[in-house]
């Protein structure tokens, strides 16, 4: 019988240093049970076999009444509940219809626009003068790129702009007010496609049609609108996680900004070392479930530690060590089975064009404070990153 471990997550050194915290418990058992206020037994997976095999496992669910919150207006409510928090055949229609705007290919094509987006933003940063990069560029930026992507028009972005900061803290009187200018917006560029297609996703989503003649709604399209406003808060960490990651690594920064044809594995393990999500939404077993030997009781949550199964020895060589050259592997970074992001292509496009253009302008680029992450079991995320960026000459 497996002894299975916990793990307090109101520890402040657990939550300082979460894959140090998960390493020892990993060793001992593939799943651990999480210590946390206000909820009963909760476990967690932290070996990348097992973790791969949960998120598979369709006799796992995700709780689909998240989305029913008091903060959100009445008559918006309906579009809060995203594909993600959709289980089988429902969710399988939604991903089988938006995928194809979301191939590697389609990310690749727009990735001149986000290079445009990006030289934007940067141009409004002080050079030679500290600067805060999450505030200024790497949190803005998946807003701009959504809105090239829904078909905002200019003079409303910069409302969109402040939408996405009162949904990044995801609670509060400016959090109910974005939610309806949101879906006000989104219904307007989904009319504005119909009637005229551009070059955008919005466009291509309307024209989808199946062979046999089913298409996404109107309705449907405004709640994949807000879906990209939430998922957009990915990207924005990701890029600023990794800015924080290559200062710490200067040998490894070094190494990518004398060979930018590392950029793609560089984006890889960036995903692996410092991805914001460290522990997926719960799933929910219909049934009793053994995890590696360990019985989950039906109806209790689990989740995946990905901080943990993304440093498991079972899968990459030295996983305690960052390496921009490391022959890619089966991360978790983006998730992992039916629910794998959607837009993966796009967010790893993003990354390395606001990676790529920020050490081609600011070679000499380096830290102007301590890069301070907020103490969050769920997400890897910094309260700012201070930078002096310093260009060539």
């Amino acid at each position: 019988m497996i002894d299975v471990p916990e793990i307090d997550l109101t520890d402040p050194a657990v939550l300082l240093d979460l894959p140090a915290a998960y390493a020892p418990a990993r060793e001992k058992s593939p799943v651990v049970r999480l210590l946390a206020p206000g909820f009963g037994p909760f476990w967690a997976v932290t070996r990348h076999a097992e973790a791969r095999a949960v998120l598979s496992d369709p006799r796992l669910e995700i709780n689909s009444g998240s989305f029913m919150r008091p903060d959100v207006p009445e008559h918006c409510r309906p579009y809060m509940r995203t594909m993600s928090e959709m289980n089988g055949s429902e969710h399988t229609r939604l991903r089988r219809l938006v995928a194809p705007a979301f191939t590697p290919r389609k990310a690749a094509e727009f990735g001149p626009r986000i290079e445009a987006v990006v030289e934007r933003l940067l141009d409004a940063l002080p050079e030679r003068t500290p600067a805060d990069l999450l505030a200024g560029f790497s949190r803005p930026l998946p807003m701009e790129v959504i809105c090239e992507l829904v078909g905002i028009p200019a003079a409303d972005r910069p409302s969109w702009h402040e939408y996405g900061v009162a949904v990044a803290a995801g609670h509060g009187e400016a959090f109910g007010a974005a939610i309806p200018a949101i879906i006000e917006g989104a219904r307007a560029a989904i009319a504005a496609a119909r009637a005229e297609p551009a070059g955008n996703l919005v466009s291509d989503l309307a024209r989808v049609a199946e062979e046999d003649g089913d298409r996404l709604s109107d309705d449907e399209l405004v709640t994949m609108v807000w879906l990209l406003v939430l998922a957009g808060q990915t990207p924005a960490n990701l890029i600023a996680n990794a800015v924080a990651t290559l200062l710490a690594h200067p040998a490894q920064l070094a190494a990518l900004r004398d060979d930018p044809g590392l950029m793609p594995r560089a984006v890889e393990e960036l995903a692996r070392w410092c991805t914001p999500q460290i522990m997926t939404v719960p799933r929910f077993p219909r049934e009793d479930v053994e995890i590696g030997g360990v019985t989950v009781p039906k109806g209790e949550p689990v989740t995946v530690s990905v901080a943990s199964a993304n440093r498991d020895p079972r899968v990459f060589d030295e996983p305690e060590r960052f390496d921009l050259t490391r022959e890619p592997a089966p991360h978790l970074g983006f998730g992992h089975g039916a629910h794998f992001c959607v837009g993966a292509s796009l967010a790893r496009v993003q990354t390395g064009v606001a990676l790529g253009v920020l050490l081609r302008r600011y070679p000499g680029m380096e830290a102007a404070g301590e890069a301070a992450y907020l103490p969050d079991p769920g997400t890897l995320r910094l309260a700012s990153l201070p930078v002096t960026l310093r260009p060539a000459g």
